[in-house]
């Protein structure tokens, strides 16, 4: 039974609910509803013009209706008077497919009628910035290899437990918190969970502390790469396939503890890697990321070739115990939704045809990958990488044909925009970066 958010909102003295959506660009999209209207939009849905976000439509359309999933609901810790809700959207009485909480729940069902459910955790980066975006927020932040540095860390010790506590408070269970291998960077950890659940919050997780950073007078960026002498910000998915309540991919007898479900599963993944990159990493700042020289730290940790691993950070696969596998490709633009359902997606096609991820690399990659002559590599820029995914028949059967032409064009139509608009120097360096 749907739970009834106007009685959860009289019991829970919510005055205001933010009904939101992502669209294609990873954007998040909401508007503000008192509770007296909330009984007729979780009935009706609350209007917007999809055409003014990034979602594949025309201004001819009708309007596009967001629902929101009661399931979804979190009260603001900084503001309890304030619902945030997690949307899925319409257009003329049918559901909108080729949006990305709907591109994830469809990948979803498809591994429920397997008799599979996807357990994520996520890794999020960020970078504090001054207000203005142009330096790192803590100038006293300046040590060559600073990573895990506690001074830095304590130095936003306010901002950091304020965002952990806000996790505490709604029961995430939040394990740890951290200074990252860049200047100004920080990562902080929950536990993992249902991949819609985990995608839902981590959707709200960016909108939280880009919120409470503003309050501390920062600005907050999940960008790749923000600093081309910095280690980039990465999004890394912890995966694991489960069935009632048992984990699918441990296996004490299987190669470092894992079973021939999950080799199959990473064998789908490393098989269209590159042809989901697009989705993996989804802007032109993202290959600077992947493809970058070493950092003034030593590392760039990310990865520019398919290969895996054991517990190895320089693979874009990492096994790091025998449950679950790391994957490290993803970026922090990445979308909380087009991420993991693209993953999911990889990773049924995977376990369908029994692919097999070849053998694992106990070897330095930064060190000695180009010992490694035929490791596939992954695109240079984001204009390949959308070339791959548009002609990858893996995306177009697993993902929907509708969804990757819209993707593809929407992302070529932005591309085409900033390359029309920008200098000289920037056109010069975007497909090299």
């Amino acid at each position: 039974m749907t739970a009834d958010l106007a009685k959860i909102a009289a019991d829970r003295g919510i005055k205001y609910f933010l009904i939101s959506y992502v669209d294609l660009f990873g954007v998040l999209r909401a508007k503000l509803v008192p509770a007296a209207a909330i009984g007729a939009m979780q009935k009706n849905g609350a209007g917007f013009a999809g055409f003014a976000s990034h979602l594949d439509q025309t201004p001819a359309d009708s309007d596009t209706l967001a629902i929101p999933d009661p399931a979804s609901l979190i009260q603001l810790p900084w503001k309890p008077e304030v619902g945030w809700l997690a949307a899925d959207l319409y257009c003329e009485g049918k559901e909108l497919a080729d949006v990305p909480r709907a591109v994830l729940k469809a990948q979803i069902a498809k591994a429920k009628a397997q008799g599979y459910q996807l357990k994520t955790g996520v890794e999020c980066e960020f970078f504090l910035l001054t207000r203005d975006g142009k330096a790192i927020a803590d100038a006293s932040d300046s040590y060559p290899k600073p990573c895990y540095d506690q001074l830095a860390l304590m130095r936003q010790y306010d901002l950091i437990t304020a965002i952990c506590d806000c996790m505490l408070q709604l029961g995430w269970k939040p394990y740890q918190n951290d200074h990252e291998d860049a200047n100004g960077q920080f990562e902080m950890n929950w536990e993992y969970d249902d991949v819609l659940l985990t995608a839902d919050r981590h959707v709200f997780f960016k909108y939280m502390v880009k919120t409470l950073a503003e309050q501390a007078g920062y600005r907050a960026t999940f960008m790749p790469k923000p600093f081309n002498g910095l280690t980039g910000s990465g999004c890394h998915i912890h995966t694991s396939l489960w069935k009632d309540g048992v984990n699918l991919f441990e296996d004490p007898a299987g190669e470092l503890g894992l079973s021939a479900l999950a080799y199959n599963f990473l064998g789908g993944v490393m098989h269209s890697a590159a042809d989901l990159c697009a989705l993996f990493n989804p802007t032109v700042n993202s290959f600077k990321r992947i493809n970058a020289p070493r950092t003034a730290s030593g590392a760039t940790w990310s990865p520019n070739t398919i290969t895996y691993g054991g517990n190895n950070r320089t693979h874009m696969v990492r096994i790091p115990e025998p449950n679950r596998f790391e994957f490290r490709l993803l970026d922090g633009s990445a979308n909380p939704y087009l991420g993991p359902a693209a993953l999911l997606m990889a990773g049924l096609d995977g376990i369908e045809n029994r692919r097999d991820p070849g053998k694992r690399l106990d070897i330095d990659m930064y060190a000695h990958g180009h010992t490694v002559l035929d490791a596939p590599r992954l695109p240079l820029n984001l204009l390949d990488a959308l070339r791959l995914l548009e002609k990858s028949e893996v995306a177009r059967k697993g993902l929907g044909e509708s969804f990757v032409k819209s993707y593809v064009k929407l992302k070529l139509e932005s591309w085409n925009d900033f390359m029309s608009c920008a200098t000289e120097w920037e056109r010069a360096h975007t497909l090299d970066c």
